[in-house]
């Protein structure tokens, strides 16, 4: 298949089969050797898998980085987007996302060589797929979530209406964050949520209670300094933290950021971050080493 554009020649367009419909995204391979795991980027509410591939400034790709790091790095665009809002044009709810996206990672790893297993990504509301994935699927090895709590900081309807200028502060923040020219990259990504997916949102409070002391591997955990979706102050994470059953949870603040770490002047950093991690948990059977 072609590349997605010539700077990028290593990331290609793919599809995958999840039953029920099949699912687009973008593939990254490692330029030599076998994987060291399949890392899988799972996107936010109104963005689309392009999101884990920031063509805005060089290094800003996570799907770049992750597979020159030797992962082979997969962003699918979640049901109800891309290619599968033929079949789902109203979006599906979480329960029936999870579904999908396990059966969609039984394809890819039917396909491709995943290494050690999977490691998701996931940011916002593609992060809640991710914990719920990883509550449900022992081919999980660890969880990196960003932009999402259980404690609600804005009014969770105003997810509806992501061109509105409320939603824009919340999921961007200060402008200065982003590289110029990040708002036209976005303007082919960003748009409303699919409906059922819409009317799922405000349940996710009760969700996480209902998952947390189901997750069984190691999470991380990142809030940008502007983040405006979630509270994150210390007694908000104290309980988030406390619930889940994890081996091992890091929670990180990321300064000079908002809401959508991954297109921002820091995304290369997080990346990092996030790898570092995935590489810790992966050489220590699952429980991170301190620090990185």
């Amino acid at each position: 298949m072609a590349p997605t554009t010539t700077a990028a020649a290593s990331v290609r367009p793919i599809t995958v089969d999840a039953g029920a419909a099949r699912l687009s995204g973008l593939l990254a391979a490692p330029p030599e050797g076998p994987p060291r795991a399949a890392l899988v980027a799972l996107h936010g509410g109104g963005m689309r898998a392009r999101y884990f591939h920031g063509e805005v400034e060089p290094g800003q790709s996570l799907l770049e980085h992750a597979a020159a790091h030797g992962y082979l790095a997969v962003a699918l665009d979640r049901p109800g987007y891309g290619l599968s809002a033929r079949t789902l044009p109203d979006g599906t709810g979480l329960t029936e996302q999870v579904r999908l996206v396990r059966a969609a990672l039984t394809d890819l790893a039917g396909r491709h060589d995943i290494g050690a297993g999977i490691v998701l990504l996931g940011h916002s509301l593609g992060g809640k797929v991710a914990l719920l994935v990883a509550a449900e699927d022992d081919r999980v090895r660890a969880v990196d979530v960003s932009g999402v709590s259980h404690r609600w900081a804005a009014d969770p309807e105003q997810t509806r209406d992501a061109g509105g200028f409320g939603a824009h502060r919340l999921h961007w923040g200060p402008l200065g964050l982003y590289p110029p020219g990040t708002f036209q990259f976005a303007r082919n990504l960003a748009g409303p949520l699919p409906p059922r997916e819409a009317a799922d949102v405000p349940s996710w409070p009760g969700r996480y209670d209902a998952l947390a002391g189901r997750v069984r591997v190691p999470v991380r955990l990142t809030f940008a300094e502007h983040e405006r979706w979630w509270r994150h102050d210390e007694d908000t994470l104290r309980d988030m933290t406390a619930r889940l059953s994890s081996p091992a949870v890091r929670v990180e603040r990321l300064a000079d950021t908002g809401h959508n770490i991954s297109l921002s002047r820091v995304a290369r950093t997080y990346h990092a971050r996030a790898l570092a991690f995935f590489d810790s948990c992966l050489n220590a059977s699952g429980t991170p080493a301190e620090g990185g």
